[in-house]
């Protein structure tokens, strides 16, 4: 008995190109990885946008941690001045205690109250300028 020789291997019409493109579990397998390889590209993305928000977040609280430092720095100076004011306030007490006080009249007359004396004003600029006045003949009579 004489077997005809028979064909191992399929017709090239039949036969699959690649291995996969007929093979439905196979098309299945690359269709769930390009969803995921697009999943993971989104994500991506929305890391991207992620990081941008947070450097922009991180300059914005950076800008505002100046602006509190200056703040601070000028309630501190604000803190200060209103400290200096009861100092203010008992040197015109006490200018104000030392105001001789007008005699009575005997003939009844009310006279308005007494105002406080006033202080006098020395202004810096020009004790500024009469100090570096007096230096520079100082050091004009020392040549």
């Amino acid at each position: 008995m004489s077997f005809a020789h028979r064909q191992t291997t399929l017709p090239s019409h039949i036969r699959p190109s690649s291995g996969l493109a007929h093979n439905p579990s196979a098309s299945t397998q690359s269709s769930l990885l390009q969803a995921r390889i697009n999943e993971k590209k989104v994500e991506l993305e929305n890391l991207r946008q992620l990081r941008d928000l947070s450097a922009g977040l991180a300059g914005q609280m950076q800008q505002l941690e100046e602006k509190l430092s200056t703040l601070s720095n000028g309630t501190e100076a604000v803190a200060t001045v209103m400290g200096n004011w009861n100092n203010v306030l008992g040197a015109i007490h006490m200018a104000s205690a030392k105001i001789p006080r007008p005699m009575d009249d005997d003939d009844g007359a009310e006279e308005s109250p007494a105002l406080p004396q006033t202080l006098v004003r020395i202004p810096i600029q020009q004790a500024e300028d009469v100090q570096k006045n007096v230096e520079a003949a100082e050091a004009a009579a020392g040549e």
